[in-house]
């Protein structure tokens, strides 16, 4: 029985040493979408490493261009984008970590009804010198995916990262 608990207490602490930075960079993810939901232009960027970039239709190059192209989601009639981290992988060496989710975009369309849109995201994380995690790359997959009910259900739910 001593033996068994010891295990179970080994494991249990690997489980969780291995699983700390990962959740780190999801909580950041979250963050960062969160901070684009409350419409809070000032936390955005401090995501976004000065040298990031954001791939689209072009590519967008730091954290100021990224800011100033992202400004249309900071409006009261903007579209609403929320996304969600649903693969986290940190590399061994615990300084560079992707993401990979569903996003879903609420807009109008021109005769004033909603329509909603989603895609997939993909960013890259670094750690820097500073402890903190920053966005290197982003790129995304156009809107126009149809997403499955485990997406919906990301989206959906309350998260615990504070």
């Amino acid at each position: 029985m001593r033996t068994a608990t010891f295990l179970m207490l080994g494991l249990a602490l690997t489980t969780t040493a291995a699983a700390g930075p990962a959740d780190e960079v999801r909580c950041r993810e979250i963050g960062f979408s969160k901070s684009v939901e409350a419409q809070d232009r000032e936390l955005f960027p401090t995501f976004i490493d000065p040298d990031a970039r954001f791939a689209s239709n072009a590519v967008l190059r730091g954290d100021e261009a990224i800011a100033d192209a992202w400004s249309s989601f900071f409006s009261e009639d903007s579209p609403r984008i929320k996304w969600r981290p649903q693969i986290v992988e940190v590399l061994e060496s615990g300084d560079l970590a992707l993401t990979r989710g569903p996003y879903r975009i609420i807009d109008k369309n021109d005769q004033g009804e909603k329509t909603e849109g989603w895609g997939t995201f993909n960013s890259v994380w670094r750690l820097t010198d500073h402890g903190e995690w920053l966005v290197v790359f982003d790129a995304g997959s156009f809107p126009d995916e149809t997403p499955s009910d485990e997406q919906r259900a990301l989206l959906d739910a309350e998260d615990d990262c504070g």
